[in-house]
């Protein structure tokens, strides 16, 4: 085996052959910017739905089954509000004719 100092200063001119030159460290910026440059994510994708992402309350199915209930009840509320609007507006025609007629029964009374 042949003998190597790398920290020792020799004082010997003999062992001083033998001493191995200080190394200089390598340039590691290169690889670390590959590196770097490697680990970065790219955006898959662009834009986040949060609809999707979020999670659906407890009561989503139930709200679903009864969905198509409901738009019968809207339905059927509709006509009834449709059918009292009609009711109404036809006493009020029936009470305007009594009161014209009560009119002109009181301009023909006074002529």
């Amino acid at each position: 085996r042949e003998l190597k100092l790398r920290n020792y200063e020799p004082e010997d001119e003999e062992l001083k052959k033998r001493k191995v030159p200080k190394a200089k460290p390598a340039s590691v910026e290169d690889k670390v910017k590959d590196q770097l440059e490697a680990a970065k994510p790219e955006p898959i994708i662009d834009e986040v739905d949060l609809a999707n992402l979020a999670p659906r309350k407890p009561d989503w199915d139930l709200k679903r089954d009864v969905a198509k209930k409901l738009e019968k009840l809207e339905k059927r509320t509709q006509r009834a509000i449709a059918e009292l609007i009609r009711e109404r507006l036809k006493g009020q025609e029936e009470e305007l004719a009594s009161a014209v007629g009560s009119a002109k029964q009181e301009g023909s009374d006074s002529d």
